[in-house]
């Protein structure tokens, strides 16, 4: 199955997304966070970031072929 939507960043903090059916991409160095990017499905319409992982993916999240991103508060 597809997710749609994804969530990408520390595991802590995406927990309680699973339960939505959100595909979780857990991590917590820019590595992490950048092979996550790459590792979306096609298809994903919608990522949710961490603060830290925004940071770390901002150029890549930049792209307008990107999937819509939405960042949580910190």
């Amino acid at each position: 199955m597809t997710a749609a939507i994804a969530a990408i960043g520390e595991q802590a903090v995406l927990d309680g997304f699973r339960l939505a059916g959100v595909g979780v991409f857990a991590g917590s160095t820019t590595e992490d966070f950048l092979r996550a990017w790459t590792a979306l499905p096609a298809g994903t319409t919608v990522v949710i970031l961490t603060p830290a992982s925004a940071h770390a993916l901002e150029s890549v999240a930049a792209d307008p072929r990107s999937p819509l991103t939405v960042v949580l508060p910190s």
